[in-house]
């Protein structure tokens, strides 16, 4: 995590393993952001990853584990409860930057921020409908009912500039050039003060229709 005035990065740093979302790594994104809400100064927290992707979902290797260990099983889940939480709730602006491939727990990342940018280099799919749920709620508030269910009943997967047509992502540019626009788009948001940009947050979080408590599998 590092902070430079008002705005404040969260890397996801696992990039040999595509910066998957281990218990481990869940816990810390829920950390950091619980440390970023009380920090009065910053206006706008951006998420992203290291390496060449962004984030290419949940550790499947912990699924193994959790299916023989009960135990383990339970603290998954609560950690993802956790995490989930954590991002629906955050009270500041959220860009996810979204530097390469955001495949299932990772495309739901992408959506959990406010607003995306994206490289070129990006992709985004639910490859686990296959196998399991899918977090349907935020993606729904986002690009509506009909891209949402093709998305995530259909299998359509899509490149950034896909993304963008369907309004997905807010700009998409050549991946050495994502760092800056990314900074635009923090001036931008940033251009508002603080008070008026957690309410303005608050308010779309109440239109979202659904409920950000809900526990992972119900959202």
């Amino acid at each position: 995590m590092e902070r430079s005035g008002e705005h404040a990065v969260v890397t996801l740093n696992r990039p040999e393993r595509r910066n998957a979302l281990s218990i481990t790594l869940r816990d810390a994104i829920s950390a950091a952001l619980g440390e970023l809400a009380a920090d009065d100064t910053l206006k706008v927290v951006v998420l992203t990853g290291a390496g060449d992707a962004f984030c290419a979902g949940f550790d499947l290797t912990e699924f193994d584990r959790a299916l023989a260990d009960e135990a383990y099983s339970e603290a998954l889940w609560a950690s993802s409860d956790r995490y989930h939480r954590a991002m629906l709730r955050f009270p500041l602006p959220t860009i996810a930057a979204v530097n390469g491939p955001a495949i299932a727990g990772g495309f739901d990342l992408a959506v959990l921020c406010d607003l995306r940018v994206a490289a070129t280099t990006a992709r985004f799919a639910h490859p686990e409908r296959t196998f399991g749920d899918v977090v349907y709620g935020p993606l729904h508030d986002l690009v509506g009912g009909a891209v949402a269910r093709e998305l995530t009943l259909g299998g359509r997967e899509l490149s950034a500039a896909e993304a963008l047509e369907v309004h997905l992502v807010g700009e998409v540019v050549a991946p050495d050039r994502l760092g800056a626009a990314v900074g635009r788009l923090v001036e931008r948001v940033g251009a508002a003060p603080r008070d008026v940009l957690v309410r303005t947050k608050a308010k779309a979080r109440r239109a979202a229709g659904f409920d950000p408590d809900l526990p992972t599998l119900e959202l």
